[in-house]
């Protein structure tokens, strides 16, 4: 995998069916320590809900799904939330729905429909990105070049993330891994083999 749909921000949504409370936070996750540790927060912070239903994925090849009904009737919270989550394709991700009683019951039915909006409401409201796996890559050149690179740069909508001016010029950008190749040829070509070009790191970027 190359690609994958995430969150960058959080999202937050509410929803309200016959005077109850749905309640959704959505949070971006790297790890399953991290998904917890939110979830255990959020119950101290809404300790005085009725429940706190979650799903979440975490990872790739194959991510790790984990889902709660937090007391609700079984497969009406927190599954509905991760079919949002797997239908919505979204890595690393974790959903909360927190639900205050309004007096009325919903149903079955009543209850996941109610845990889908919400949670399909809190993950749109967050920024939802495409994530590329690329490299981090320092150029070096002169000043004489510098403007071909930004040029070529420019072309390929590649970020110049920092620049260091000393007795060179070093940027740094974030190439996707399957267009460093050509990109790094257009470079020699244009600087007449003048360009240094390094791979400090590989990360996801978007």
């Amino acid at each position: 995998m190359t690609k994958y749909k995430a969150i960058v921000s959080t999202g937050e949504s509410e929803y309200i069916e016959k005077k109850s409370r749905f309640i959704a936070q959505v949070f971006p996750i790297e790890t399953q320590e991290e998904a917890l540790e939110i979830i255990e927060k959020t119950k101290k912070k809404y300790s005085d809900a009725r429940h706190n239903c979650f799903a979440f994925s975490v990872g790739m090849n194959p991510p790790v799904l984990r889902f709660s009904d937090d007391g609700e009737p079984n497969g009406t919270a927190g599954k509905p939330i991760l079919e949002v989550i797997l239908g919505e394709e979204i890595n690393n991700i974790l959903v909360i729905v927190t639900r205050y009683f309004g007096g009325t019951l919903l149903g079955t039915g009543g209850l996941v429909r109610a845990y889908t909006k919400a949670a399909q409401d809190g993950i749109h409201n967050a920024e939802i990105v495409i994530k590329k796996l690329g490299n981090e890559v320092a150029i070096q050149t002169n000043y004489q070049d510098i403007g071909k690179i930004q040029y070529i740069l420019g072309n390929h909508q590649i970020k110049i993330i920092d620049s260091n001016y000393g007795e060179d010029v070093v940027i740094l950008c974030h190439m996707e891994k399957e267009k460093q190749e050509p990109i790094e040829k257009e470079l020699m070509e244009a600087t007449n083999g003048k360009v240094g070009i390094t791979v400090e790191d590989e990360i996801w970027f978007y």
